[in-house]
């Protein structure tokens, strides 16, 4: 187990891991399906998105635990070359919404427009986070999290319809 707390001027989050499930084990997510880790065919590639670096590394362990294959980016400006350098197929874009440079919501229509079937899930300690996020149309997970409950979402999202980006939404940030 690796209990972890980040703090900054405003804001303080803890994050408790649990030990990987064994393999065919079965848990619960927070939207009450059923999803197994050790899913059959192809692993899904996530790109994983995070400027605290022991957050990236915490994140990065929960989704190879539960067999994704993880490509992690420290930046966003990281990601738009760890995108453009990887051949293959990215599932699913995991990004914080507050980075320096750029955040994860800009760098989502970036990414978008090179992979358009790219689902994106975008998180956030901060309370407006959700708002914002929300707005663009995409999928949302409030920080601090339980491994559980993100590897559930991100099962869940890439099950799901894609969501595309609104032309009419609100940026608090402006």
């Amino acid at each position: 187990m690796l209990d972890v707390t980040f703090k900054n001027q405003n804001h303080a989050m803890q994050f408790r891991s649990a030990p990987a499930p064994r393999p065919g084990e079965r848990i619960l997510p927070s939207q009450g399906e059923f999803v197994s880790l050790n899913g059959k065919g192809a692993p899904q590639t996530i790109l994983l998105v995070e400027d605290h670096p022991l957050l990236l590394k915490l994140v990065t362990k929960i989704l190879e635990d539960a067999h994704f294959t993880v490509l992690s980016a420290s930046s966003a400006k990281k990601a738009i070359r760890v995108e453009a350098e990887f051949s293959g197929t990215i599932d699913l874009l995991l990004s914080d919404v507050m980075m320096p440079g750029m955040s994860g919501p800009d760098l989502a229509k970036t990414l978008k427009k090179q992979r358009p079937k790219m689902r994106i899930i975008l998180m956030s300690a901060y309370p407006d986070g959700a708002l914002l996020v929300l707005n663009y149309g995409w999928h949302f997970i409030q920080k601090p999290f339980m491994p559980v409950e993100l590897v559930g979402r991100i099962k869940h999202v890439l099950v799901s319809k894609t969501r595309e980006q609104g032309t009419d939404h609100f940026d608090t940030r402006k």
